[in-house]
This record gives C-alpha cells, sequence and structure tokens, in this order.
C-alpha cells in the first residue's frame, strides 16, 4: 500500500462513520413515530413518549381511518393530486418545448419570466389567488386546488424540462421534418421519449410536493368532504385533548402513497437528478 492510499484510507473510513452516525440520527424520529402508533393514548401518558410500548397495537391505525376519515381524504388527495401532475407535465412539456428548441421574439423574456415567477415568495400570493378563485367560481372546488397547483408549479417545471430538452441532438428533430413529420408528432412520438427520465423526476418531485400540500388546500378549500389527508388530518387534533397516536398513525397512513411512488420511479428520479454528472 502507498502511502498516498494508507493517508485516503481513513479519512475514507471516517466519512462513512460520519454518514452512518448521521443516517441513524435521521432515522430516530422516523422510528420513534412508527413506536408511538402502536402505542394506546392511555400508555403515552403514563410512561411518556420516549419509552418501550407495553403493549402492541393497530387501534390507532383503525381510529385514523374511520374516525379520522382516511378513507375518504386519501381519495380526494389522489383526486386533486394526478389531474395536477398529469397537466402540469403536459403544459410544462409543451412550453419547454417551444423555449427549448424555437427562436422567436421574447422567447428569452418569456423563460425568465417562467423562473423570476419560481421565486416569488408564496406568501404574498395567498390573497390575490384566494380573491381569484372565488371571482371564478372556483373556490371551494377540486377544480380550484388543480388549477392552481398546475398554474404555480409549471414555472419550475419548464425551466428543468428546457434545459434538459436543448440537450437533444437538433439532427434528430430536423430529420423527422425533413420525413415530414409536424412539430406536435415530434414533440409526442420523439421528444417525450427522449426526456423520459427528466418526466419521471418531476413526476416523482411534483406528486411529492402536491399530495403533501397543506397550506393551500386549508386556504382554497372549505368544504370537510373535499379536503386532502393533509388538511383532514389536522382535524383530529383536539381543543384540549390531542390523540398524538391516532395522528401519528394516520400522518404514517398518509405517506405510503408518495413511498410507493418513489420506489417504483426511483430509477428514473436518480437518473434524471444524475444527467450530465459524467459523459
Amino acid at each position: 500500500m502507498s502511502a498516498r492510499q494508507f493517508f485516503r484510507s481513513p479519512w475514507r473510513t471516517a466519512g462513512y462513520i460520519l454518514l452512518v452516525i448521521v443516517t441513524l440520527l435521521w432515522l430516530v424520529p422516523f422510528g420513534q413515530a412508527i413506536l408511538t402508533s402502536f402505542r394506546s393514548y392511555d400508555d403515552i401518558m403514563i410512561r411518556g413518549f420516549f419509552s418501550l410500548p407495553k403493549t402492541i397495537s393497530l387501534n390507532s391505525y383503525r381510529e385514523a381511518w374511520v374516525r379520522g376519515g382516511l378513507s375518504r381524504y386519501l381519495p380526494n388527495s389522489f383526486i386533486i393530486t394526478i389531474p395536477s401532475l398529469v397537466l402540469t407535465l403536459l403544459f410544462s412539456s409543451l412550453s419547454a418545448y417551444a423555449l427549448a428548441r424555437f427562436r422567436f421574439l421574447g422567447n428569452r423574456a418569456l423563460y425568465f419570466l417562467y423562473v423570476g415567477g419560481t421565486m416569488l415568495p408564496f406568501q404574498v400570493l395567498m390573497l390575490p389567488v384566494f380573491r381569484l378563485t372565488n371571482a371564478l367560481g372556483l373556490y371551494d372546488t377540486y377544480w380550484g386546488l388543480i388549477a392552481f397547483h398546475t398554474a404555480f408549479q409549471l414555472g419550475f417545471c419548464t425551466f428543468l424540462l428546457r434545459n434538459y430538452m436543448r440537450t437533444v441532438p437538433g439532427e434528430i428533430l430536423e430529420a423527422a421534418r425533413m420525413d415530414g413529420c409536424s412539430e406536435f408528432r415530434i414533440w409526442w412520438q420523439m421528444m417525450m421519449p427522449l426526456t423520459l427520465p427528466a418526466l419521471a423526476a418531476l413526476a416523482t418531485l411534483e406528486f411529492t410536493w402536491i399530495f403533501n400540500d397543506y397550506l393551500w388546500a386549508i386556504i382554497l378549500l372549505r368544504s370537510d368532504s373535499l379536503k386532502p389527508v393533509t388538511a383532514g388530518l389536522a382535524t383530529l387534533q383536539g381543543q384540549y385533548v390531542t390523540d398524538w397516536t391516532v395522528i401519528v398513525a394516520g400522518a404514517l397512513l398518509a405517506t405510503i402513497p408518495t413511498v410507493i411512488v418513489f420506489i417504483f420511479l426511483q430509477r428514473y428520479f436518480i437518473e434524471g437528478l444524475t444527467l450530465g454528472a459524467t459523459k
């Protein structure tokens, strides 16, 4: 072993140890949440949060599903998330294709408008968005929240897809045009398959962000029958007494869809994030 390898090895070992420690610290709250969900309210009040459960029960999950209304709130989350995700990817891919492959007056200004919109603090938009949805008759409807998520996620998705589409060789598109393909057909049959890693990475991020949204769900929705799971879990918190075992169990149930989506799309997600890191 050379001297260079000798001095490099301790640093690498220390790095691995540090990563293991950080990972374990990150898993502590998650593990504590799982233990809490299997405990009873009386057990926590008597023995405290940071103690091992005396008995293990699934009553908290049953209470969260039935009394907490997760059987109604979870479908609402999918009703809001899936159309928002589809519309966001559709419109952003179209606008990104136009900004990446065509030269026209105002191209760069429109691109900067998309980028600048992503930097706007959402607190500034709360009152205008509320009044706009109320004026359009979209307040307290699924479509109001779907339209909001589609519009406000459009800038980030267009920014990412536009930069991705610029890496596609122009000769491929020119050959398709010479064969008589229309621009819509080029976008659908050539550009979309070539940008599949970026689309999958965006789909994973956008599904997580929209599904876990809480603030805009309580601003744009008033009826309890329309609320997604994030806003519905807030109803489990009582005014004087809060059963944390039921809330934690409901929160864990609400994370299952996002975990499943990431498991199925993690290969494309990692490929989209690491694109361009190596040749």
